[in-house]
């Protein structure tokens, strides 16, 4: 019997934000592959095995998927976010590239959610109205000269960024660098937001400039968008201020 493999986005965290078609996927199949947290996000369910492992082993994780989907089973990959988005659906496929040709056929589909820079953006309320671009700013599977020559493009560019993976224990700096030589191209009153957790209790939104924006906590949990130089703010008397990139490119204020 042919088994069957779903690359699957659970939102940024919270149980709401996970789509309906990715749950009632998630209710059908015999095995879910995963990062540890990401499987201790999703309920329990009878006759249902999970397998879990750690952060840094996608293409392990991404074998043993399709070793199970080839035995038969119906098996979820989960992935944080969308999977399409520096995620599981690369390491999948990637796996599948290294397959031999008599295995390609397995059914797999992709699964979307709901990606943080979206979820960071929906609490902010428009800092993605116009042109952006995403990058992260881990260089464990890419050269940090690669991801400066990036980030010194998209500002010259004029997108606004969306940074994935700023900040983590073997990586401490590389967000400080960062903005380093984005002040060397970008306004210093440029707006920085940093949103951490959203959509969990322990969310956190702040808004500072570029020039304030070295000193702000990060970690891996932590969506970081950085403005174009239309990026505004509008003022609010008792909120935080709503962050806007309009539609027009050199608009009026």
């Amino acid at each position: 019997m042919s088994g069957s493999l779903s690359i699957v986005g659970l939102g940024p965290g919270p149980s709401y934000w996970v789509t309906p078609e990715a749950e009632n996927l998630l209710k059908g199949v015999s095995d879910v592959v995963g990062y540890a947290t990401y499987l201790a996000r999703l309920p329990a369910r009878p006759g249902q095995t999970r397998h879990e492992s750690d952060n840094r082993v996608e293409l392990d994780r991404a074998h043993h998927a399709l070793d199970l989907a080839q035995d038969g089973r119906h098996v979820a990959i989960v992935s944080g976010g969308d999977p399409g988005v520096f995620a599981m659906a690369a390491a999948v496929f990637e796996a599948v590239e290294a397959r031999p040709a008599h295995e390609r056929d397995l059914p797999i589909q992709v699964v979307p959610g709901i990606s943080a820079m979206f979820a960071a953006a929906a609490r902010l309320g428009a800092p993605l109205g116009h042109d952006f671009c995403a990058i992260s700013l881990s260089d464990n599977l890419k050269p940090w000269p690669v991801i400066e020559a990036r980030l010194k493009a998209a500002a010259v560019a004029d997108f606004v960024m969306a940074f994935y993976n700023p900040v983590s224990k073997a990586r401490p700096d590389r967000l400080r660098h960062a903005f380093d030589l984005l002040r060397t191209v970008k306004a210093a009153d440029t707006v920085v937001a940093f949103a951490r957790a959203i959509g969990r209790p322990t969310e956190n939104l702040s808004i500072t400039t570029l020039a304030e924006a070295a000193v702000q906590p990060a970690d891996m949990s932590t969506l970081v968008l950085v403005g174009s130089s239309e990026t505004r703010l509008i003022a609010r008397d008792h909120a935080r201020p709503w962050v806007l990139t309009p539609r027009s490119y050199g608009s009026a204020r």
